[in-house]
């Protein structure tokens, strides 16, 4: 399933996505946005694979909001005006759309996106099996990770957190040396051990031992730093505080 998004200032135009989107089996709606604004404020807690963008919106406009984007996402520019499409192209949007458009042409533009996400969930799952069975085989000690072009083992109790970056896991390592490589979070959490490891944001997930302090919003790590909390993940983690 393909989550997505819609943004566009006109009422009557994100109507017409949107419906586009509900009967299309292989999209999943996460929100229906009047603003680029908004939309940010949904990717801040919502994961999504595919954004279509009107380009011409007050305040902030689709070209503008897509250059602000840290993480990876598909993306469809949806516009009346066809001089933007080289502009459009030049920030690795997978298909633009000019209005008003068919459900055919959405659904052209919608495939490219769906043949990604799950070429790359394939990806992960075959990634995620080889450094489960690996770290498995060596009792848990090591981690198998690609990064660089080249396989890396990584002594598990040196991860002091690891770092969603899109379609990409950073694992930051004692010494203040990171290692980043093709891996869904949610994937890599299955390769470490329960007993040692806690997902306690839905971008984070950090190493117990590496824990000198916490509070309400923020756990502050024997290295120095510190990395957010998520509201969706305090109960879990005080709970299990409260027991040690």
């Amino acid at each position: 399933m393909v989550r997505c998004i819609a943004i566009d200032d006109e009422p009557l135009a994100l109507r017409h996505i949107k419906s586009y989107i509900e009967r299309t089996e292989q999209l999943e709606l996460v929100a229906a946005c009047r603003s680029a604004i908004e939309a940010q404020r949904v990717l801040e807690s919502e994961h999504v694979d595919l954004i279509f963008v009107d380009i011409n919106m007050p305040d902030m406009t689709g070209l503008e909001f897509v250059r602000t984007l840290t993480s990876t996402h598909y993306i469809v520019f949806t516009t009346a005006h066809s001089e933007y499409a080289l502009e459009g192209f030049k920030l690795n949007a997978i298909d633009y759309l000019l209005k008003p458009f068919t459900y055919d042409e959405f659904m052209k533009a919608s495939q490219k996106a769906i043949s990604l996400v799950d070429l790359v969930e394939r990806c992960h799952a075959a990634e995620s099996t080889i450094a489960k069975n690996e770290a498995e085989s060596t009792d848990k000690e090591f981690i198998s990770v690609k990064a660089d072009y080249k396989t890396q083992l990584v002594k598990i109790a040196d991860i002091v957190y690891l770092e969603s970056a899109g379609e990409y896991v950073r694992l930051h390592i004692e010494g203040s040396s990171t290692i980043t490589t093709l891996f869904r979070l949610k994937n890599m959490e299955t390769s470490l051990p329960q007993d040692l490891f806690l997902r306690v944001h839905r971008s984070y997930i950090v190493n117990i031992k590496r824990i000198s302090s916490y509070t309400k919003g923020r756990i502050f790590l024997d290295n120095g730093e510190y990395i957010p909390l998520g509201e969706n993940y305090k109960e879990r983690f005080f709970e299990y505080f409260n027991k040690l």
